[in-house]
């Protein structure tokens, strides 16, 4: 399984990093079954996050026909209202292009190349996409998640109801080729549980020793009765 795990200018470090180093042990554990690496929309550069200028660098470009695993994720910045963040609050930076809000980063993406590279991923049949905390907001924002069954950080699951999603509280949801991640700590269980599903409990449960880490909460998945309300 390769796994591509997106940058845009203001993601959350963590975010990247937790997926990144689960699946790269993954593919240690697995003996190369796993390989990834971290793709922009447009291509090698340099990519500054959200959390203090920490920068990480894209090597590649995202390739939506690669079969595979897509990682999307959130944002780091201020919590608040776009309009409350520096610049003219519809996606332009503020003189510095630091402390943006996490609605104005989010956003900014969907001027970019990023929706049409993630629909014609969502459309592959042999591309499973996962989206970390915010990550769920990007693709619900351009329009691909109608319908689906998604989750994000908690503070962000009213927008994904506003745009058609039927947002679940869980930690992790799995929705087929769709699995998304909560709050941001998330995408560590997420890729833990990308690591069970694609390549098998063994090796999952072999990264999850070796990082003292033991996922919380039961995955969701459309199987079995509907609960009755309580």
């Amino acid at each position: 399984m390769h796994a591509q795990i997106i940058l845009f200018d203001g993601f959350d470090p963590l975010d990247v990093v937790a997926p990144y180093e689960v699946l790269t042990a993954g593919g240690t554990a697995s003996g190369g079954a796993v390989t990834v690496e971290l793709v922009s929309a447009e291509g090698p550069r340099e990519v500054v996050s959200g959390t203090g200028g920490l920068a990480l660098r894209a090597t590649g470009a995202l390739a939506p026909d690669r079969p595979g695993l897509i990682v999307i994720p959130g944002a780091s910045g201020r919590v608040g209202d776009p309009a409350d963040a520096p610049g003219d609050g519809a996606g332009t930076p503020g003189p510095t292009g630091a402390d943006e809000s996490i609605p104005v980063l989010l956003g900014r993406t969907l001027n970019t190349r990023l929706p049409a590279l993630l629909k014609e991923a969502m459309d592959h049949p042999e591309v499973v996409v996962a989206g970390v905390c915010g990550g769920s907001l990007v693709l619900a924002m351009a329009g691909l998640l109608a319908g689906r069954r998604a989750t994000t950080h908690h503070m962000g699951l009213d927008t994904l109801d506003a745009t058609g999603v039927h947002a679940v509280r869980a930690r992790v949801v799995d929705d087929g080729d769709l699995v998304t991640g909560a709050g941001v700590t998330s995408g560590l269980d997420l890729a833990l549980y990308l690591l069970e599903r694609e390549v098998g409990p063994r090796i999952a449960h072999a990264v999850e020793e070796l990082f003292a880490h033991e996922r919380r909460g039961t995955v969701w998945r459309a199987e079995g009765p509907e609960p009755a309300p309580f």
